[in-house]
């Protein structure tokens, strides 16, 4: 998954940046928003019909735009004034809303997010002329539900401290005082953590924050260059204070080196894949991929279980298993679980996961390389693949030529998703359900699911 401040691509090196955010082209005038693009910009047209993508506008809007940025084909602006609102807009939640990197739609209303992320899913998929299944819903709470965030650090020429996210659209860090989207135990830590930050010798050696609530525990992961034993002891009475995990990566290069700072080395956070199940509990280590909601994660889980219909004994492989999000619950349920990921750390941590859930007599957890599909595919009554960003394809094009009788695909990127069940499509698969999942409230992201069935030859 992205991290906050990291979603949306450079864009083209042939733009033209104008003076200042503020600055006016002379053509610059009201416009009507006439639908939202896949990032959440509102889109219209100039006098001339030169496409304009606009931050903060919503459809239906009348709005007074100011050009910031120019193209050969298009222009980027923002809302200098509006003249006739939206039924779906909205007072924003957060303070550094439109400066923070981190959101894209906090200016509209929930119901009217959701209703766009569906619409974006329908859109991809149209591309490839896949009609999208009537989709379910699975949302929790707008506010207050990332359980894991990435604060950068830098120090400023003036040695000023900047700790945040992206400023939106470029590379530099804004300074955030809260992150209301964050769970509470988190944003609680922001200023804490800035005022111990201003206190270290070389606070230049630190690149970043990691920070993750557990049900249990919350831990805070550093990313540092260089130890420098003063600075960590700071930390490790920070951690204390707090009553804090504690965690350091210190090196340079891919294979930094993870220390425990706090007096719990042997205890890590964890969350429940199904609320209530005092059993499967899963837990994360530094590094590991968690879902950063609870909520939608628990929906997401039970949405998989409800649709794969699992019987006694029935064989499923999960591909891209994580430590466990999907395969556990799979296997609680009778199913035995042939579960595949790249990272041998995260496989380890399934396995552990398993044992102490007492189904590790279900779960067989295998390292593999995942640009290619492994052996046996065809072997299984399903597949649950939940792939990063870039998707599945090379998995994708085996399953068409040879692949069981069902594939449910969870995606945190809608083009991908598109392409890969074009492909399953290609192959003699259809499209039977899906449901768009809330995961990431007040940005432009979404979580997909889809249930497709091959048909009979």
């Amino acid at each position: 998954m992205a991290m906050l401040g990291q979603r949306r691509q450079q864009r083209s090196a042939t733009r033209k940046r104008l003076e200042s955010p503020g600055a006016k082209r002379d053509d610059e005038g009201s416009v009507v928003i006439e639908r939202l693009a896949h990032d959440g910009r509102g889109v219209a047209h100039d006098r001339e019909g030169k496409i304009l993508f606009i931050e903060q506008a919503l459809p239906g809007e009348e709005i007074e735009v100011a050009i910031h940025t120019q193209h050969g084909r298009y222009d980027e602006g923002h809302v200098r004034r509006v003249l006739k609102a939206s039924d779906e807009r909205v007072t924003p939640g957060c303070a550094h809303f439109g400066r923070c990197g981190g959101c894209d739609l906090q200016h509209q209303a929930t119901d009217g997010q959701r209703r766009h992320k569906q619409q974006v899913l329908r859109e991809h998929l149209a591309r490839h002329d896949i009609a999208l299944p009537e989709p379910l819903t699975l949302a929790g709470q707008a506010w207050g539900y990332r359980r894991r965030a990435r604060l950068g650090v830098r120090v400023g020429s003036d040695d000023r401290i900047h700790m945040g996210y992206r400023v939106r659209g470029q590379d530099r860090l804004f300074n955030i005082e809260q992150c209301p989207i964050l769970d509470p135990r988190l944003e609680a830590l922001i200023e804490p953590l800035r005022a111990l930050i201003e206190t270290l010798e070389v606070p230049r050696r630190l690149g970043h924050i990691e920070l993750v609530a557990g049900d249990d525990h919350v831990m805070i992961t550093l990313r540092q260059l260089r130890r420098v034993p003063g600075d960590l002891a700071r930390w490790q009475a920070f951690a204390r204070t707090h009553e804090i995990l504690l965690s350091v990566l210190c090196g340079e290069g891919d294979t930094p080196v993870l220390e425990r700072l706090d007096d719990y080395p042997d205890t890590w956070p964890h969350y429940r894949a199904q609320p209530g199940n005092e059993v499967l509990n899963i837990h994360v280590r530094s590094g590991d991929f968690l879902q950063a909601n609870a909520e939608v994660n628990h929906q997401l889980v039970a949405q998989v279980l409800a649709w794969a219909e699992v019987s006694e004994a029935m064989p499923v492989v999960d591909l891209f298993a994580g430590v466990g999000n999907f395969s556990l619950t799979l296997a609680a349920a009778g199913a035995r679980v042939i579960a595949y990921e790249g990272r041998e750390s995260m496989v380890q941590r399934l396995r552990d996961n398993a044992e102490a859930a007492g189904v590790s007599d279900h779960v067989e957890a295998r390292r593999a390389d995942l640009a290619s599909a492994p052996a046996g595919l065809e072997d299984a009554a399903l597949v649950v693949l939940d792939p990063p960003r870039a998707g599945a394809q090379g998995i994708c094009q085996s399953l068409a030529v040879k692949g069981p009788s069902r594939v449910l695909y969870v995606s945190c990127e809608p083009a991908t998703l598109a392409r890969d069940v074009h492909l399953l499509i290609s192959g003699g698969y259809r499209l039977v359900r899906a449901a768009v999942a809330d995961m990431f409230p007040q940005t432009a992201h979404l979580e997909s699911l889809v249930l497709l069935e091959r048909q009979p030859t």
